[in-house]
């Protein structure tokens, strides 16, 4: 099919999104993997390239796919005029900006529905700004979930080779708990299996995680690896899928992070995201900065392919010009490499 069309959203306005998405369209190398294409606004584009030291990039803001050039020192951007530069505070959650992120969204999954766009990546959105604008989901999943009709989805988190599936994401962690059972953990371990064949891994090694300390300790600790997780393990061994578990938290990831798994099946949220933020996410005290912003986030059960950034909007360091953009170009990468396995 030739290079793909990859839609990438701006983020909100407001945050280090459109300063991340200039950096990476001034990499050759972008041009040499597929066809970029962002979605957001031009005129807030122009503003932030002001702050960076070498501007290489001609925007082309248009309307239809059609009219992109995809060629290296052309940004082409799907103009979608949301907002008002006059009126925008960069650094500052707004009910504009939020409004303005979710559109690029939903324009991004239409533009992927109707396969204008072979895959799509996805820059940081506010969830307070976003909800202020009267979009109540709870993040871009969600928004994912509703507008391709899927009821069954779950996020996955990777860097490097730790990879890690959810469960649960954006609930209580009280709430996380009651979710732990046999048919969604089944489902998860299915589309972990999934998506580390279509990254060419050919017998994906998958590691389940328990729920409880120790695993629960054959009861001890709690009763859910043995009534709902350990069940979804026999499920689906039985359906040929190479999985082993419950193994206990607290080892399991560095197990996948060595190579002994390929990618791990987590119970909520805070336990996948914090591994694999400790490696990707890098802080010098010293310098007062982050050497190493890396990491990405692929919706899985979707009839579309979406990734995105693993880190939040970076209200502090707008306009400084200092916003790593690795985790972006990761996000790309892995949209690239699932669109070719289609």
């Amino acid at each position: 099919m030739g290079r793909p069309i990859v839609g990438i959203t701006m983020g909100d306005p407001a945050s280090i999104g459109p300063e991340i998405s200039l950096k990476t369209f001034q990499d050759q190398q972008l041009y040499e993997k597929c066809r970029p294409l962002l979605i957001g606004d031009s005129n807030v584009l122009e503003k932030v390239m002001e702050i960076l030291p070498d501007r290489k990039l001609q925007l082309n803001p248009i309307t239809n796919v059609k009219d992109a050039k995809f060629q290296y020192g052309t940004m082409d951007v799907y103009d979608m005029h949301e907002v008002e530069i006059s009126e925008l505070q960069f650094g500052q959650v707004s009910k504009m900006a939020g409004n303005a992120a979710f559109q690029y969204v939903k324009k991004v999954i239409e533009l992927a529905n109707a396969h204008e766009v072979d895959a799509t990546v996805t820059n940081a959105l506010n969830k307070e700004a976003m909800n202020l604008a009267g979009h109540h989901y709870a993040g871009h999943t969600e928004i994912y979930g509703k507008f391709t009709h899927t009821p069954n989805y779950t996020m996955m988190l990777a860097h490097g080779n730790l990879r890690v599936v959810h469960v649960s994401t954006h609930v209580s962690l009280r709430k996380a708990c009651d979710l732990v059972k046999k048919p969604r953990v089944a489902e998860c371990i299915k589309l972990a299996d999934e998506v580390c064949r279509n990254l060419g891994l050919k017998n994906p090694r998958v590691a389940v995680a328990g729920l409880n300390p120790h695993a629960g300790e054959n009861g001890l600790f709690g009763d859910e690896e043995i009534k709902e997780i350990a069940p979804a393990v026999a499920e689906m061994r039985a359906k040929g899928v190479n999985v082993t578990g419950p193994v206990p938290a607290d080892t399991v990831f560095a197990k996948c992070h060595g190579g002994m798994y390929d990618i791990v099946v987590a119970m909520y949220h805070d336990q996948g995201h914090i591994p694999v933020k400790v490696i990707g996410f890098q802080y010098d005290e010293q310098k007062k900065k982050w050497d190493s912003v890396a990491g990405i986030n692929v919706t899985l059960g979707l009839p579309i392919i979406r990734t995105s950034v693993d880190h939040g909007t970076a209200f502090d360091q707008v306009l400084k010009g200092t916003a790593n953009e690795v985790s972006l170009k990761n996000a790309i990468d892995y949209a690239v490499k699932l669109a070719e396995s289609k």
